[in-house]
């Protein structure tokens, strides 16, 4: 497998890429767009696509448009996240928020856009030539179905409804469940699907998905109440200050991190039905259990 650092520079260039090149008149829209599809990120996502296509043995330029396509997604939900309406925050990765720079209209309509550009380059005449149009549209329906109304959107308003609540432990995981591991199932399954494995190893990929997203939320709920906003390069304290249930609140730190020490080896266990290299996966796994930012 080639090694992180190789996979970033790909995903990097072809989201670059992706974005519409030229002279517009939406010149300020695709401004928008850039300002935040590009202005960093750990790429968690884009890169257990191309991992997981990889390990099924499939070359991993046939997964970017959906590896981009997962960044998009994720991207685009960042920005309306940040809104007013929503978290109201004015700082993401150390930078102004979109809505800080471009207004709330273009941040919303920049948000619209980059979910629209990620459907059209997983199915593009190019993208499914390269891997078949019914893997193509099987990848698609994939990532549709879990960043909708029954994943990670649903997983938003779970989140908006609970605010000044003390919601019990059921909803936050179920909450958790959908707004944050949904879109890395996403990752992982598509990188299967686009690598061609079988059922056993997509629902293993799935399995994977679910631990390392449950344990980076519950990181993200540490790190808001033992981190600084430079860390992070975002507020901190926002969790508390909303009089939002979370991990830490109800189960206690110590708690916490026995959970994502028992969540990151459920998802080193679940890779065991792959015959191929899983050591950088791993390694993913342990390193996003004992992050920093």
């Amino acid at each position: 497998m080639m090694n992180i650092k190789d996979y970033c520079n790909l995903i990097e260039t072809a989201l670059i890429n992706s974005l519409p090149q030229g002279e517009y008149r939406e010149k300020t829209l695709i401004d928008s767009m850039e300002y935040s599809l590009m202005c960093g990120g750990k790429r968690i996502r884009p890169l257990l696509t191309l991992m997981f296509c990889e390990l099924c043995g499939e070359d991993v330029k046939k997964a970017l448009p959906y590896a981009c396509a997962v960044e998009m997604i994720h991207t685009y939900s960042l920005i309306h996240d940040d809104m007013p309406c929503m978290d109201d925050d004015d700082y993401r990765r150390g930078k102004l928020s979109n809505h800080k720079v471009f207004g709330e209209d273009i941040a919303t309509l920049s948000g619209d856009a980059l979910q629209s550009l990620a459907f059209e380059i997983m199915l593009s005449e190019k993208a499914c030539l390269s891997v078949s149009p019914d893997r193509a549209v099987k990848a698609a329906h994939t990532l549709a179905k879990y960043s909708g109304a029954l994943g990670m959107v649903g997983g938003q308003v779970i989140d908006i409804e609970s605010e000044g609540k003390n919601a019990p432990l059921e909803v936050l995981k179920e909450m958790d469940e959908k707004k944050t591991a949904a879109l890395i199932k996403a990752a992982c399954e598509m990188g299967c699907i686009v690598g061609k494995a079988d059922d056993e190893q997509i629902i293993a990929a799935s399995k994977y998905a679910h631990s390392i997203g449950l344990a980076f939320q519950i990181m993200d709920d540490i790190l808001d109440v033992t981190s600084t906003s430079e860390q992070l390069g975002k507020p901190v304290g926002s969790d508390s200050e909303n009089s939002k249930s979370t991990y830490v609140s109800l189960l206690g730190i110590d708690k916490c991190k026995e959970l994502v020490d028992s969540l990151t080896k459920d998802a080193i266990d679940a890779l065991s039905v792959f015959s191929g290299d899983t050591k950088p996966l791993i390694e993913l796994a342990l390193d996003l259990a004992q992050r920093k930012n």
